[in-house]
């Protein structure tokens, strides 16, 4: 059997960080089995699906690198077929046309409230004659759901979950305007589109029920269920607004990689021993449904920005140069020059690896994208005194000619400190302060030597007397 998952999410807002996990498992398990990950966009709820959901839905798995198999499937396009399946059970006998009207549901409903019963249809038009319809009345179809017995659902993740068939109403599958419900358009969608397996959160695994009864009154087979935990926040409530971040494009934002997201994700309610840092192609090799485990899974901020400074150090420095370089140029207000972005990349060795997000990079890398002259802040200006400066020069004397490297900037500094009696710090920190206007940087000949000849001395001149 050649598996196939599908992640379909409605596009009604973001993606979601809950949604981004479904995806990445359904995505995971298909590759790991060699199958095919479809998505679908559940549009059937017309009114509040829109566009530019559905745009942050695509952005979203492709910034995660979680690439769908064939063309995305518009789940309204689709409207006409699901309405066939209805009057195909209307024709077998495993539907009925119910001619209730909204009040006569209502009043229903009130009455069972009143007497404490459980909220759900009670078959008034299962066994009438249609002939007995009131005039004007657009009927549904319902389907004529078994009234004994169980259904069960065997899920790779809960266990064999059982509920009564009497506790299960007949629901609607066709509205009277003749559009089909989401329960009746999953099921078609999924049957025809050969899914095998359907890997989705615990707040679904009531709708498994009904729709198991769907494709056996079909006569199709269910395809395999597996229910994952939802995610809770850091005080193990139900994850919600105040908990912070929830949507994809949020995370970005705060400059977390997709690679993080991937392994961060992976480990929200899956496990292989006491692994932490699971690269994708080590997570597609491991990943399987037993992993999963049946508890909610909690967020843990300190962690993620761990398992992101880790990703950080091991990333490419041109490509981190490419991620911040937006990021920056938000915060000066203009467009970096060809110098500082060369100087960006050659900085990130020197900066990655104190950073827990691209923003703290960003943050730490503007000394790459100043333009002279330099304005030190008060701390650093401090430092600037007329014998700092001195020694500065005398330095520059030094540094105008030959190795411009680290080392022999260094070396250098040292020669020169010990030749005046001063501790080395009396003459690095005073350069830093001319550099970067600040006296936190990364190792400053190291800076110093990326900057280039030409831009330290102009920097360093631009402080001195004239």
């Amino acid at each position: 059997m050649t598996v196939v998952t599908r992640f379909a999410p409605s596009p009604t807002g973001y993606l979601h960080i809950g949604g981004a996990r479904t995806a990445l498992f359904n995505w995971l398990f298909a590759r790991h089995h060699g199958g095919t990950f479809l998505l679908r966009i559940e549009d059937t709820d017309r009114a509040r699906s829109t566009d530019a959901a559905t745009a942050a839905i695509f952005d979203g798995l492709a910034w995660l690198g979680l690439n769908h198999d064939g063309e995305a499937v518009s789940q309204f396009s689709r409207r006409e077929r699901h309405a066939e399946v209805a009057r195909e059970l209307l024709a077998k006998g495993q539907a009925y046309y119910c001619y209730a009207t909204p009040e006569e549901l209502e009043a229903m409903r009130e009455a069972q409230r009143a007497a404490g019963q459980p909220l759900r249809y009670d078959g008034r038009w299962r066994d009438r004659d249609p002939k007995e319809a009131p005039a004007g009345v657009l009927p549904t179809i319902r389907l004529k759901a078994p009234q004994t017995g169980e259904t069960v659902v065997e899920d790779q993740v809960q266990g064999p979950v059982t509920v009564a068939n009497a506790q299960l109403d007949d629901m609607v599958l066709l509205r009277g305007d003749g559009t089909p419900t989401y329960m009746l358009s999953v099921v078609v969608d999924d049957h025809d589109f050969g899914i095998t397996h359907i890997i989705r959160g615990d707040d679904h695994l009531t709708n498994a029920f009904r729709q198991t009864q769907l494709y056996r009154a079909m006569g199709w087979e269910p395809p395999v269920f597996a229910h994952i935990p939802l995610i809770h926040g850091p005080d193990g409530k139900k994850l919600s607004k105040r908990h912070g971040a929830q949507g994809v494009e949020e995370w970005r934002e705060m400059g977390y990689l997709p690679e993080t997201l991937r392994n961060y994700l992976l480990r929200l309610g899956w496990a292989h021993g006491d692994d932490e840092i699971i690269s994708t192609e080590q997570a597609i090799a491991w990943f399987d449904l037993p992993g999963i485990g049946r508890s909610p899974s909690r967020l843990d901020f300190g962690k993620l920005d761990n398992l992101n400074g880790h990703y950080i150090r091991e990333a490419d420095d041109d490509r981190l140069a490419r991620l911040i370089t937006p990021r920056i140029e938000a915060g000066i207000g203009r467009r970096l020059t060809a110098p500082q972005t060369a100087r960006l990349a050659a900085g990130m060795a020197g900066l990655k690896p104190r950073a827990k997000t691209l923003n703290d990079l960003a943050a730490s890398a503007g000394l790459y994208a100043q333009e002279r002259p330099i304005e030190p802040d008060a701390k650093a200006a401090g430092l600037l005194t007329a014998a700092a400066r001195e020694l500065l020069s005398a330095w520059l004397d030094r540094a105008q000619t030959g190795d411009f490297s680290a080392a022999a900037l260094e070396q250098a500094a040292r020669t020169l400190a010990e030749e005046r009696g001063v501790k080395l710090g009396e003459l690095a920190q005073p350069l830093r302060a001319a550099l970067t206007g600040s006296t936190i940087s990364p190792p400053i000949f190291e800076v110093a030597s990326i900057f280039g000849r030409d831009e330290v001395i102009a920097r360093v001149k631009d402080l001195l007397p004239a």
